[in-house]
């Protein structure tokens, strides 16, 4: 078993802090807290500060003005920011009086914007920390077990752990359903329950929310409100319908997806994952969805992340900007009958990648410009800059 430790992260985070002061976002059990231990904390040049330590946050929680006493350099690391959303104030202030860079590490925007926290106005970027991703685990180890991830998902932890299962179940009943709980400022543990199971049966699919609230026995409006605290905290995202074709209708209804897929069959109490299931392909689709996402997100490639459905059910699964289209199959096989979404969406645009990203070992190309290409050449094109 590899040690969490021998896994590098591809987020600079060093390279990052040396331009501007950043928000540094993502999940509990990312890794964020790790990473800037392992990549910040033993230069001697920079200020570390713990809010997950008692002393220093019930002392930054009563006087938050006692942050400037604690820095002595130009760069400094505060940890849990969410905790004291207060401190923005003063970091902003340090920011334009003393030109100190800031790297705020949290797992929740909500909390700070609950807590009418001063949230810089563009002084500080945004930096997001992903599950472990295929090129890390590559990296490190030289061999990546796919279904091992589909089935576990990419928490360091979990990935490194022999009781995956085991910790994935603690992390929903400790995280998901205590946390998060209080985030939507309820005691009402059953309806977050009963809501959370049902989100993650409706994981990746486009989301009624009328039908999802009767099948949780929840008002729609509690629904959504619950989907929007499930994205404040990061464990789940939105992606939109891709609206720019003008020949064919398109849909406008979100999909969402929770950020791990291990986390989703925690949920649904799914301990082995059969290939032949539609929970397989699920899983497949999410991984490259989770792939996509955090290289651009960490490459710093401003394109956005859609899908398209027409009013008439076809469907593309992913769309890259305005111009590369994706079709994800877990199928060993696929054939020419797999490109009817991307012939369609070629009408719609100037697209200069339609790809089918499946398990079929073997590439094929058509005259229209549709390529099949296996999921792990796929992704080592993708992380080697060659795809988007």
């Amino acid at each position: 078993m590899h040690d969490r430790k021998h896994i590098e992260r591809h987020l600079p985070i060093t390279e990052l802090i040396e331009k501007w002061s950043y928000f540094l976002l993502g999940p509990r059990g990312t890794g964020k807290s790790w990473l800037v231990r392992h990549q910040l904390q033993a230069n001697k040049t920079i200020d570390y500060i713990d809010l997950l330590q008692s002393d220093t946050y019930v002392s930054l929680q009563a006087r938050p003005s006692l942050l400037e006493s604690m820095i002595s350099h130009n760069i400094v690391v505060i940890d849990e920011i969410q905790r004291v959303p207060e401190l923005l104030n003063e970091v902003h202030r340090l920011i334009e009086l003393k030109s100190i860079r800031f790297l705020l590490a949290g797992s929740s925007a909500r909390k700070l914007k609950r807590g009418g926290a001063n949230l810089l106005a563009g002084r500080a970027f945004n930096a997001n920390l992903f599950p472990l991703t295929y090129r890390e685990i590559m990296d490190a180890t030289g061999h990546f077990e796919l279904l091992k991830y589909l089935q576990h998902g990419g928490l360091p932890t979990v990935y490194t752990s022999p009781h995956a299962t085991q910790y994935l179940h603690n992390y929903v009943e400790t995280y998901l359903k205590e946390e998060i709980q209080a985030e939507a400022l309820t005691r009402k543990l059953g309806n977050f329950t009963r809501f959370l199971k049902s989100a993650a049966q409706c994981h990746g699919q486009m989301i009624n929310f009328t039908k999802l609230a009767n099948d949780a026995q929840l008002a729609p409006n509690t629904v959504r409100d619950y989907f929007q605290i499930l994205e404040d905290t990061l464990v789940a995202f939105r992606l939109v319908p891709w609206q720019e074709g003008t020949n064919r209708k398109a849909v406008r209804t979100a999909k969402y997806y929770f950020f791990d897929p291990g986390v989703v069959h925690a949920l649904l109490d799914v301990d082995t994952l059969n290939e032949q299931s539609n929970l397989y392909g699920t899983a497949f689709e999410h991984f490259i969805t989770m792939e996509l996402r955090a290289y651009l997100s960490y490459a710093e490639i401003r394109k956005k992340l859609y899908y398209w459905r027409t009013k008439s059910q076809i469907e593309v699964d992913l769309v890259i900007g305005d111009n590369i289209a994706i079709e994800v199959k877990s199928a060993k096989r696929v054939s020419d009958r797999d490109n009817k979404g991307l012939n369609a969406i070629a009408q719609e645009g100037d697209f200069r990648q339609l790809l089918v990203v499946s398990r079929d070992p073997q590439p094929r190309s058509f005259p229209n410009g549709v390529r099949h290409i296996y999921w792990q050449d796929f992704l080592e094109q993708l992380w080697d800059g060659k795809i988007i």
